[in-house]
């Protein structure tokens, strides 16, 4: 019989983390998206209570999650703030390629550095003409005797002016194409790289995203992850990864704001008695409860389906990220409906968790791009 129950360790790590969002993240999640600051101060706070990088290994100073017990931190961090939330996650995701390719040397020099200085990385792919299509990246990385000559332009790039270290991708032979793309980890502070000035955005304003140029900027040879050629395959197995944690923070994001609007709407008078009475705010109030419930088994299936190696990983990660992150659009839209004018006021957080739901549909590839990577599971 399947079990939908957690685990006496699963079940610490919900409570753990979401002990730290009650704490840490709740009470600042206004003022940063007012700021739209970075919050240094909660990630350094995430690093002394050992909270941020959980899927680096143990053995290297993370906390060795796996990808379902990833997901279960990343829906609390989505239930505060996903912008917040995701000032932590994005680090994980720049760090995927090295889990995935790095050489153990460059795994310890990496993350020691990153864990002593309690620093972030950037995870650097998109492009201003290559965003979905990542084969249509131009930014090139010419090898020139015992050192890469990096050029290009990067844009929408998460937590790029404060970085430590940059995923980058580029092509390491340009007349090859796409054949080419290799995937680098660099340092930041690397002359030639220029960050552009920060992105105003519409909704997770906590979180940095930037345009950097890279201008004859001198890697090392050793910065190449993995071998020259296989960037394109690391991307993809990047993705296959982290989109359950984009789509569990979703649907915290979407938990949020039904728990805040169903319990206004339970003390909201009209006509003598709560709204909730009424058909038409109760059967909201339905569809927001299951819709939640069915991304929730949906992600959690994917990401069971990563942890033990099934065929079907990739096509339910996509599945899970499109499907999460369309329910926290609609369930978040439909708190601030119950709410009226109030929902739509700052006074309340459901605006923000609003704004916040539509970038999810977005980053780590489209909800479009992900069907159809689901289209070409199914129809193969």
């Amino acid at each position: 019989m399947v079990d939908f129950s957690l685990d006496k360790h699963q079940q610490e790590i919900v409570e753990k983390y979401r002990d730290f969002t009650k704490r840490w993240i709740i009470p600042n999640r206004m003022k940063y998206d007012e700021l739209a600051e970075f919050p240094w101060d909660i990630v350094k706070a995430a690093y002394d209570e050992k909270i941020i990088n959980g899927a680096i290994p143990k053995e290297l100073g993370g906390n060795g999650f796996n990808i379902f017990e990833s997901a279960l931190a990343s829906e609390e961090f989505g239930y505060g703030c996903t912008g917040i939330g995701i000032c932590i996650d994005a680090t994980t995701l720049a760090l995927t390629p090295t889990f995935l390719s790095a050489t153990e040397e460059q795994k310890k020099k990496i993350y020691g550095e990153m864990i002593e200085k309690k620093a972030v990385a950037a995870y650097a792919l998109t492009e201003p003409d290559a965003g979905s299509d990542v084969q249509g990246i131009k930014s090139t990385a010419i090898k020139h005797g015992d050192k890469y000559i990096l050029n290009g332009q990067k844009r929408f790039i998460t937590n790029a002016d404060v970085a430590e270290y940059i995923t980058v991708f580029a092509l390491s032979d340009p007349e090859r194409g796409s054949r080419s793309l290799s995937a680098f980890i660099i340092k930041a502070n690397t002359p030639g790289i220029t960050m552009v000035s920060r992105m105003d955005k519409m909704g997770q304003r906590a979180s940095v995203q930037n345009e950097i140029k890279f201008e004859n900027v001198e890697i090392p040879a050793d910065s190449l992850i993995g071998r020259e050629g296989e960037g394109f395959l690391i991307a993809m197995r990047t993705f296959d990864r982290t989109r359950t944690g984009v789509a569990a923070a979703a649907i915290g994001n979407a938990r949020s704001a039904y728990e805040y609007s169903k319990k206004w709407a339970k003390n909201r008078i009209q006509f003598g008695h709560p709204i909730t009475v009424l058909e038409g705010v109760s059967f909201m109030l339905a569809d927001m409860a299951t819709e939640i419930e069915a991304a929730k088994m949906l992600v959690w299936e994917a990401a069971w389906a990563f942890d033990t190696k099934q065929r079907s990983m990739s096509k339910l990660s996509a599945m899970s990220k499109y499907f999460a992150t369309d329910v926290a659009m609609r369930v978040t839209t439909n708190a601030v409906q119950i709410m009226g004018g109030e929902g739509y006021s700052k006074e309340h957080p459901v605006e923000k968790m609003m704004r916040d739901a539509k970038l999810s549909q977005i980053y780590e590839g489209t909800n479009q791009v992900n069907r159809l990577v689901v289209s070409k599971n199914i129809l193969k």
